[in-house]
């Protein structure tokens, strides 16, 4: 993980990354020339309202203690410079650390494309996808997890309590079917992950498979 200096542990009890949803909005308005656009509804004015008011699911409907990421992350429409397009179509993500601010973010999502493209005369469809539950660490497997790290690396290099993260992550599957903890691997000050210039830190590999191999000798000892 980059951000924690490498060979360091970092992990938590409880929500450690969020539920990861998808979404897309079309919509549909009137296409018209762009220099007569009262012939028209204008679907990149409607787009560019939604996209401002979907930011009030974070600043206005979300009690400032929790947390929620609303991010539209395509804005795709249109072909020419003199030509108000018929139809447009947003594309983005949502972030969640708990399942009721889950449902209200969907909620509100709805409302809020619908009654904004209604203000314009238009129409708009969303399609919400749920994808990766939070990712959640059980307590006693956390606490198993932290001690064989600190086993390896050091008590002052295993942070056992950091902040977590509004990324997500597929595991979080395992761990709702089985107890379990995920762990971060620090990988030093580089690029993010998904940076064009991450480059894995290969100096971390020994400290990793000591890990994992110390995982084994802890929790499963040879019999004599």
């Amino acid at each position: 993980m980059p951000g924690i200096p490498a060979g360091e542990f970092a992990i938590r009890k409880g929500a450690m990354m969020a539920a990861t949803d998808t979404f897309s909005i079309e919509i549909e308005g009137k296409g018209a020339h762009a220099a007569m656009p009262h012939n028209g509804i204008d679907p990149i004015v409607v787009g560019a309202n939604m996209v401002q008011a979907l930011q009030s699911i974070a600043s206005r409907t979300i009690d400032p203690l929790g947390s929620v990421v609303v991010s539209v992350t395509t804005f795709h429409g249109g072909d020419a410079f003199n030509v108000i397009p018929q139809a447009i179509k947003l594309t983005g993500t949502v972030r969640t650390l708990a399942a009721d601010i889950r449902d209200t973010a969907e909620r509100r999502m709805k409302e809020i494309v619908e009654h904004t493209a209604a203000t314009f005369g238009a129409s708009a469809k969303l399609h919400y996808d749920r994808g990766y539950p939070t990712t959640d660490n059980h307590s006693k497997q956390t606490d198993f997890a932290v001690e064989v790290a600190r086993e390896v690396v050091g008590h002052d290099r295993v942070e056992p309590n950091t902040p977590p993260l509004m990324g997500g992550e597929d595991f979080s599957f395992m761990l709702n079917a089985c107890p379990g903890a995920y762990i971060f691997v620090g990988q030093g000050d580089t690029a993010g992950v998904h940076h064009p210039e991450y480059d894995f830190n290969d100096e971390i590999i020994p400290i990793g498979c000591s890990y994992w191999a110390k995982i084994v000798e802890t929790a499963m000892p040879l019999e004599k």
